[in-house]
């Protein structure tokens, strides 16, 4: 809500959030910030820095509209690109297979959106679940 997009500059959006994740340099030479907010968090965003030096975009990437983009096929560091880092992955070598989870919101509904890749690291299939964590209690 401090930051404008148009108005605000580079500097701005490091004192609001910090040094990036990582940084990704874009075909018009404008700058995307990646600002993970996983594993407790459930948003990750993406502020993208115009070559004028002022931030052009602002964009919590963990949503529905945005999983519906991953497809079969997908490498790592497309999925990377698209989703941000995840809050969690897990290497299952038995069944040669790579998942990464990322915590989201839904509405109010805590979720779970899932990537399973296959043993060249493309994705091999997604779903979305309700969190388990807030499904299963402990007794409380």
């Amino acid at each position: 809500a401090k930051l404008e997009e148009g108005v605000a500059t580079e500097a701005d959006v490091k004192r609001q959030f910090g040094e990036p994740a990582a940084v990704f340099t874009e075909p018009d030479g404008s700058r995307t910030f990646e600002y993970p907010r996983q594993p407790e968090g459930r948003a990750n965003y993406f502020i993208t820095i115009g070559t004028d030096g002022k931030m052009s975009a602002l964009r919590q990437v963990l949503r529905a509209d945005i999983f519906a983009k991953v497809q079969p096929g997908m490498d790592k560091t497309e999925l990377r690109r698209l989703l941000g880092r995840p809050a969690k992955t897990q290497v299952f070598a038995l069944k040669n297979e790579e998942v990464w989870d990322w915590r989201w919101l839904d509405g109010q509904q805590k979720k779970v959106f899932s990537v399973t890749f296959d043993t060249e690291g493309k994705v091999k299939a997604s779903a979305s679940v309700d969190d388990p964590g807030e499904l299963y209690t402990g007794g409380k």
